[in-house]
This record gives structure tokens, C-alpha cells and sequence, in this order.
């Protein structure tokens, strides 16, 4: 996979790092990772097909692209056919790749308003829980609204699911304290149920964007612990033979920074982690002098403050935890 290596090794990193580090890969620089916002990696049981989200910097029009493997790259983004009217955000397939969720503001009964949320005193287009089901002739169905308890409030996001149907989201409720925090809507033969928090411990903390294991063995996440080394960091917790989440442990080496990472998500290939990370380019002054063309261009590549996708290694966190599958 084409990329661009980029490694922040810092004194106040070095510090905080126990284990070794882990050197992230750019994802696809230009193609992929550009100048926009890029987050939420959802990749194909056969690794070839990557869905993402691309948006302004604002976050105020998302929209859901697909692209492909070609050769060595990957292919020029598309608009997927479900995507590119409303605003659409954080694709999600299920372990065998037959159905893709993703979270949209689009009215949930035809004809109706569009969803909005109220958080704070602030209204904002809200989130509902949608998905589209693989077709015999391999396209995308029409778009199906998940109906029930598990979209109550409007602020459903970053949805991720398990082998067994369970599905793992971030949402603001009433037992969410003042942020955000992690469900689960368990799998039943009537449905889902109605939605649980995952204790992770005091809900003072955020936590948003979840990613399960399949097995859920393991779930990864963004928020803050209070060991954050930015906004928002990157952690796992393990779940123990009775069920119980241990506590979070942030995640060590090159997958947290001093900026902003989040919207992880779990790869096809063992160890595999996508995180969204508006990580920057370094620049030292004085530096070559721009012209109207050079700081254009400069200005408009990945690492311009834009969040972009990443590609990291954590195998060794989970064969450490005796997980090596």
C-alpha cells in the first residue's frame, strides 16, 4: 500500500511511551488523505474496497466515498450510490460484509424533516442509525432506517458490529453524563434490544467512536481518560472471561500524538488500525520562500491540519493480552 511514513518522535512522546513504537503510514496520500477532513475507515472482507468519509473542515457536509485497490493504490474516490444528499457520516460494514451502516441526518420516514439534535443549549443536524443490505448483483439496497429505542435522542454515532449482529455505538442519552459514551444494541430474534452503556468507568469522561472486535474480545476508542496527550486519544479495553471491560489503557507509540485522533477502526489483517489524525507536516523557520503557487499547493496537501487516515500495527498489544488472531 502506497504511502508516506510518518513518524512523531518527541521528548515529551518518548517519555510516555512504554512499549515499542509503532510507525504510522499515511493512507493513500492524495488519493484517500488529502487537503479535506477523511475519517472512518470501513474495509471489505477481502481488503480490497475501502468505504470512507470525506468533509469540509467544519464537518457540516459529509459525505460517503468508495474506492478500490488498483495495483499498487488505490483507485480516485466515488460517491457511493446510497450517499451525496444528506448529511452522511461513518460507514461501518458487518464482519462478513454483507450490510453497511452509517449514521445521517436524512428524514426518517419518506417526506419528513430532516434530523436535528439539541446539545447544550445548541441545535445541530441530528444523527439516526441506517444501513444498506448487499444485493445479489453486488450493488448496495435502498437505504433502511434502524426504527426502535436504539435512535432515541438524535445523537447516534460511529456504529460497529460484531459477528453475532451486536452493535457497538457512541451516543449522547440520559445516563451519558455531560459527553459521550459507548453502547451496545444486542442482537435478538425480534430485533435489537434496547441499548446498554459499557462500563468504562467514571462517565465524566468522553468516550465516542467504537470499534469491537468481532469476537468482542477487545474494543477500541477515542476520548480521554486523563491521559490524554490531545483532544482526544486512542484506547483499548479488554473484556474478561465474565463479560467485564477492564479498564481502558491508551494506546502507546506512534497511534496517539499531541493532535487529534479518533474514529478508529479495526483492519481486515491481524493488528491492523485505522485512526483519523489531524496530525501536521513540521515546519521550521525560516523556511524556503513560498511564491502564491508553492503555499497554495502546500497548503492544500494532506497534513495541512486536515484530520486524515492512518494506518498503524497494534499485533503486539493483543498478542500481549494473549489475543493472536
Amino acid at each position: 500500500m502506497p504511502s508516506k511514513p510518518f513518524l512523531l518522535v518527541t521528548s515529551l512522546l518518548a517519555a510516555l511511551v512504554a512499549a515499542p513504537l509503532w510507525a504510522g503510514e499515511l493512507l493513500a496520500p492524495g488519493v484517500i488523505s488529502t487537503g479535506l477532513q477523511e475519517t472512518s475507515a470501513a474495509l471489505s472482507p477481502d481488503n480490497n474496497t475501502l468505504y470512507f468519509m470525506r468533509s469540509d473542515f467544519a464537518e457540516k457536509d459529509d459525505t460517503i466515498l468508495v474506492t478500490h485497490r488498483a495495483g499498487d493504490g488505490w483507485s480516485t474516490p466515488e460517491v457511493v450510490p446510497f450517499s451525496g444528499q444528506w448529511h452522511d457520516s461513518e460507514p461501518a460494514l458487518s464482519p462478513d460484509g454483507k450490510r453497511l451502516y452509517f449514521v445521517s441526518n436524512r428524514p426518517p420516514q419518506p417526506g419528513g424533516v430532516p434530523v436535528m439534535a439539541e446539545m447544550a443549549g445548541q441545535t445541530f443536524p441530528g444523527k439516526n442509525l441506517w444501513y444498506v443490505d448487499m444485493q445479489p448483483d453486488g450493488h448496495w439496497g435502498k437505504p433502511m432506517h434502524v426504527d426502535g429505542a436504539l435512535n432515541d435522542g438524535a445523537m447516534i454515532y460511529n456504529p460497529s458490529i460484531a459477528a453475532n449482529g451486536d452493535i457497538y455505538f457512541s451516543a449522547h442519552r440520559s445516563d451519558s453524563g455531560k459527553a459521550y459514551q459507548i453502547y451496545v444494541a444486542r442482537r435478538s430474534k425480534s430485533g435489537y434490544a434496547a441499548p446498554e452503556r459499557i462500563d468504562l468507568g467514571d462517565v465524566a469522561h468522553n468516550r465516542m467512536d467504537p470499534s469491537i472486535d468481532p469476537q468482542q474480545r477487545f474494543l477500541v476508542y477515542a476520548g480521554n481518560e486523563g491521559d490524554s496527550m490531545g483532544s482526544a486519544d486512542i484506547y483499548i479495553a479488554f473484556r474478561d472471561a465474565d463479560g467485564h471491560w477492564g479498564k481502558p489503557v491508551h494506546l502507546s507509540g506512534d497511534v496517539n500524538s499531541a493532535s487529534l485522533e479518533n474514529a478508529p477502526s479495526l483492519g481486515r489483517q491481524f493488528g491492523e488500525l485505522y485512526v483519523s489524525s489531524n496530525r501536521q507536516a513540521e515546519v521550521s523557520f525560516p523556511k524556503a520562500r513560498d511564491d502564491v503557487a508553492s503555499l497554495q499547493h502546500r497548503l492544500q496537501e494532506p497534513l495541512n491540519g486536515s484530520r486524515n487516515l492512518w494506518l498503524f500495527d497494534i499485533s503486539d498489544v493483543l498478542r500481549s493480552h494473549g489475543i493472536d488472531h
